[in-house]
């Protein structure tokens, strides 16, 4: 038995580690969004769309960190360390579209941002 751990960037990469270990070609393109570990920094949110944004986040099963009095309001604005796989992503973008305060336009930056990785 032999361990080590992978760090997989990008989609084809993922789809080979997983098609390598004998995985069916379906299951290949369902679980290689999964593999793809990403943290994105949005800077200068509103309190309002930060909080959305790590409501919309936790959500999916990811992460997003944000100033602490963002919370309650006490800070107008705040950046947000957003951590999550490309599969999460997928799913927040789905959601942020729909969504006031500038969010929707967020979700379109993070679709382009995520299809250059």
């Amino acid at each position: 038995m032999d361990l080590r751990i992978l760090t997989i960037e990008t989609l084809e990469r993922a789809k080979e580690e997983i098609a390598r270990v004998g995985a069916s070609p379906i299951s290949v393109n369902i679980m290689a969004p999964k593999a793809i570990f990403c943290v994105i920094k949005v800077t200068g949110l509103s309190a309002t769309a930060a909080n959305i944004l790590k409501q919309e986040m936790l959500a999916k099963g990811g992460e997003a960190a944000v100033h602490a009095d963002v919370v309650n309001c006490r800070q107008k604005t705040s950046d947000v360390l957003l951590m999550g796989t490309l599969y999460q992503y997928r799913k927040v973008i789905k959601s942020l579209r729909i969504q006031p305060v500038g969010l929707s336009k967020l979700a379109e930056k993070l679709k382009s941002l995520l299809q250059e990785s």
